[in-house]
């Protein structure tokens, strides 16, 4: 099984008998939703409705949650949480740096196992029949050779986050798909950004979403705008060789598709697809092509 450790991670603890109350009530997240031995995606949004910090959430015992965050914003992150604390018996606080072993299986052939590593929590993010674990602290042991191996393979199940595929405060849920991935939660109650989220989703409006790029050479960088038609349709993510992370106008590419119009990041020619395990579809009805 590959694993590697992934040393940009940090770890935010949320604990007391509020902790739960608390994130409920500001996060993505449904934590009703939420069983011991998994880690759900999430975010904390602004009052617009964009992401402000993404992470996973996680149970640590009784009265404990563990959030896992990018290590460069996780100071800030603690800051936010600590406003929205007010009088919640809640305490919050950064755990000690420490790296985050990420194990993984692409496929349910037979050579691999449905049991989960000691001390692992499940991946959340990854459908059926992919397999990802995470492990933090102690049971965090593993090699860091393997880094290229996991970032190629979170692009092409077509997993974002922030800083190498988008810049947070830039982003709603549904364009990097936490509405796909179970890192929203329609049926709970208020959190902060909840309308514009709901609205989008009850509307159907969401038409700016994460799509998998491939192409026959090397990606230019993330940020790089792609193209169809002389026009840009999105951006490109993070690319590991022939495959990359885009946030695209779906409306837009199928326009281009319908039409045969090449799409374009630098001089790479791509092809875009929706993740195998996504619910959403390309628009029967797509703007016309001179449109896009």
């Amino acid at each position: 099984m590959p694993t590697t450790l992934l040393d940009d991670r940090a770890l935010i603890s949320v604990s007391g008998p509020d902790a739960e109350h608390l994130l409920q009530n500001i996060i993505t997240t449904d934590l009703d939703q939420l069983a011991a031995g998994e880690a759900r995606p999430g975010a904390l949004l602004t009052p617009q409705g964009k992401i402000l910090f993404d992470f996973l959430i996680s149970r640590d015992g009784e009265n404990v949650l563990l959030i896992e965050c990018r290590a460069d914003i996780a100071d800030d992150f603690v800051r936010r949480l600590m406003l929205y604390r007010l009088r919640a018996k809640a305490e919050i606080k950064k755990l000690d740096q420490k790296p985050v072993r990420v194990s993984w299986e692409g496929d349910s052939s037979a050579s691999q196992t449905d049991s989960m590593p000691e001390g692992a929590l499940r991946d959340r993010r990854f459908a059926e029949p992919t397999k990802v674990w995470r492990a933090y602290g102690e049971d965090a042991v593993g090699d860091a050779e393997n880094c290229d191996g996991w970032e190629r393979f979170r692009i092409v199940n077509g997993i974002a986050e922030s800083g190498p595929d988008y810049a947070l405060s830039d982003v709603f849920p549904h364009d990097v798909l936490l509405d796909q991935n179970g890192g929203v939660g329609f049926r709970k109650g208020c959190y902060v950004g909840q309308e514009v989220v709901s609205r989008m989703q009850h509307r159907g409006t969401a038409r700016r979403r994460l799509l998998v790029a491939t192409a026959h050479a090397d990606l230019p960088p993330p940020g790089t705008d792609i193209l169809a038609g002389g026009r840009s349709v999105g951006t490109l993510g993070s690319s590991a060789g022939c495959s990359a992370i885009a946030i695209a106008r779906i409306d837009k590419v199928k326009a281009a598709m319908d039409a045969g119009l090449p799409i374009l990041a630098g001089d790479a020619a791509l092809s875009l697809a929706i993740p195998a395990w996504a619910s959403f579809t390309f628009p029967a009805d797509a703007p016309a092509a001179e449109d896009a």
